[in-house]
C-alpha cells in the first residue's frame, strides 16, 4: 500500500474504518440485546453490512491505485462510492433500530422511501464497480508479480456478486409488488452465499498477491500460488452458484 495518500483516499479509508466499527458495535449490541440472527428484522444486517461495506470500501480504495485510471476520474468515483456505502449502511442501520425490514419494505411511505433509496444505491454501486472492473481489463494493472491476475480475477468475481445482488433485489421487488411480502423476504436466501463469497475476492486475491511479493519465493512459485488461489476461489464461487440454483 502506498505511504503517501491523497485526501480522497484518506477520506475513503477513514469512512471504511468507521463502517467496520459500526458493524462491530452492532455485534456488541446483538450480544447484549439478543434477538434472532436470521430474518428480515435482525441486528445481523447492520453487523454484516457495516463490516462488508467497510472492508469493500477499503479494498476498492486500495486496489484501484493499481489501475490505469485517470487520477481525477478515480477520485470522483471513489468519493461517490464512499458516499453510497454510507447511505446503504445508514439506511439499513436506521431500519434495524426501528425494528422494521430495510429491504423490500413497502409498508409505509417512509419505509418505501428507505427501501427504494437502498435499491437505487445498489444500482449506483453496480455502475461504479463495473467501471473499475472494465478498467482492470482494458489496461494491464500495475503492481507486483501476480497483482494484475489478482485484480482482474477479483473484479471478474465481483461482477458475479453484483449480478447476484441485483437478482435478489429484482426477485424481491416482483414478489413484493404482487402481494407476496413474506415470500420476498425469504426469496433472497439461496443467493446470499454466492453474493457473500464473490463480494470479497477483490480484497482477498490482491492481498495475497501483495503478501507473496514480500516473500523470498521465486517468481515461478508465487505465480503458481496465485493461479491456485484464483482456481480455489473460483471453485468456491461455482459451488455457491450451484447451491443457489438447487435451492432457488
Amino acid at each position: 500500500m502506498k505511504l503517501t495518500l491523497r485526501p480522497a483516499e484518506r477520506l475513503c479509508y477513514a469512512t471504511g474504518a468507521l463502517l467496520v466499527v459500526s458493524g462491530l458495535a452492532h455485534l456488541v449490541i446483538f450480544g447484549v440485546d439478543g434477538g434472532p440472527w436470521d430474518g428480515p428484522v435482525s441486528w445481523r444486517k447492520p453487523i454484516t453490512f457495516g463490516l462488508s461495506f467497510g472492508l469493500t470500501l477499503i479494498a476498492i480504495t486500495w486496489v484501484t491505485s493499481y489501475l490505469r485510471v485517470g487520477t481525477r476520474l478515480r477520485t470522483k468515483l471513489l468519493v461517490v462510492f464512499a458516499a453510497d456505502c454510507v447511505v446503504e449502511v445508514g439506511g439499513i442501520t436506521l431500519q434495524a433500530w426501528r425494528r422494521v425490514p430495510s429491504h423490500l419494505n413497502m409498508e409505509t411511505g417512509f419505509d418505501t422511501a428507505v427501501s427504494m433509496t437502498l435499491a437505487v444505491g445498489g444500482g449506483v454501486l453496480v455502475v461504479l464497480l463495473t467501471v473499475f472492473a472494465v478498467a482492470s481489463f482494458r489496461n494491464r494493472p500495475t503492481g507486483p508479480l501476480g497483482m494484475p491476475l489478482a485484480l482482474r480475477s477479483g473484479f471478474a468475481i465481483l461482477l458475479v456478486a453484483l449480478a447476484s445482488g441485483a437478482a435478489m433485489i429484482a426477485r424481491g421487488v416482483v414478489l413484493t409488488r404482487t402481494g407476496h411480502q413474506d415470500a420476498a423476504y425469504h426469496s433472497t436466501a439461496p443467493l446470499k452465499p454466492l453474493h457473500g463469497v464473490s463480494l470479497h475476492a477483490v480484497l482477498v486475491l490482491p492481498a495475497l498477491a501483495w503478501l507473496l511479493s514480500r516473500t523470498s519465493w521465486s517468481e515461478r512459485i508465487r505465480q503458481r500460488v496465485m493461479y491456485a488461489a484464483v482456481g480455489c476461489y473460483a471453485a468456491a464461487v461455482l459451488g455457491a452458484g450451484v447451491w443457489a440454483v438447487l435451492t432457488w
